[in-house]
This record gives structure tokens, C-alpha cells and sequence, in this order.
């Protein structure tokens, strides 16, 4: 028998969350090219202000100061990327982690791919023609 998984209530955990779900991210087939082809992320730039992100939203640090959704503005994506980015996320939580702020990543994750895509896709259609 396995023991259960632990929530995530430290900063490790966080780490841990970041760091699993873009491994999973950069082996994507399809998300892979829009972070390394399309948007060059740089990863040692990237991962710290996601390991902030997570731990304010998750943790109550506040530690993350930005805002996300200009940059993924220009990113070719549709409702396609962003089901597999919740998709990966979501395996990535229920791989690592179980109780309150387990879920409540996945109500947040759930709550950006929506918003974000929403945001995107009304931008996009807008025209003035």
C-alpha cells in the first residue's frame, strides 16, 4: 500500500508542483513548441516568478508582482492549449500532492486556462473592419 499524498503547504511543495508540471510541458507535443519554439521562454527566468505565482496564490505570500496575461497575448493558442495545459496540470497535482490546497490549485488553474483563453480569443476576434 502507498502512503498518502501530502497537500501542499510549503515552498518546496511548490517548487515541486512548477517544476513537475513544465517537465511535463517541455515534453509536450503540442505545448512544447509555443514555450521553446514560438515564445523562447527563458527557463531560468520563468521558473522563479512561477514558484512566486503559485506560492502567492497558493500560499499567501504575495510574492508575485506582474501580470501574466500580456505576455501570452501573442501566443498562438486556442481552447486546445489550454485544455492540455489544465490537462498536465491537473495530473501533475493529483500525481503530487492531495487535500485542500491541492484542489484549490486545481480551481485556480482551472479559473486562468478559462480566463485566459476567454481573454485570447475575444482579443483576437475583435475587428473594426
Amino acid at each position: 500500500m502507498t502512503a498518502p499524498l501530502a497537500d501542499i503547504q510549503t515552498e518546496t511543495d511548490i517548487k515541486t508542483l512548477v517544476d513537475a508540471f513544465y517537465d511535463k510541458v517541455n515534453q509536450d507535443d503540442l505545448l512544447a513548441p509555443i514555450f521553446n519554439g514560438f515564445a523562447h521562454v527563458n527557463w531560468a527566468a520563468h521558473l522563479p516568478a512561477m514558484y512566486d505565482f503559485w506560492s502567492s496564490l497558493l500560499l499567501g505570500t504575495s510574492r508575485y508582482r506582474g501580470r501574466p496575461f500580456p505576455k501570452h497575448l501573442p501566443l498562438p493558442v486556442d481552447a486546445t492549449h489550454f485544455q492540455r495545459w489544465l490537462n498536465l496540470f491537473y495530473a501533475t497535482v493529483e500525481e503530487n500532492f492531495a487535500g485542500p490546497n491541492a484542489e484549490q490549485a486545481k480551481v485556480r488553474a482551472l479559473n486562468i486556462a478559462t480566463m485566459f483563453e476567454y481573454r485570447i480569443r475575444k482579443y483576437n476576434s475583435l475587428s473594426i473592419l
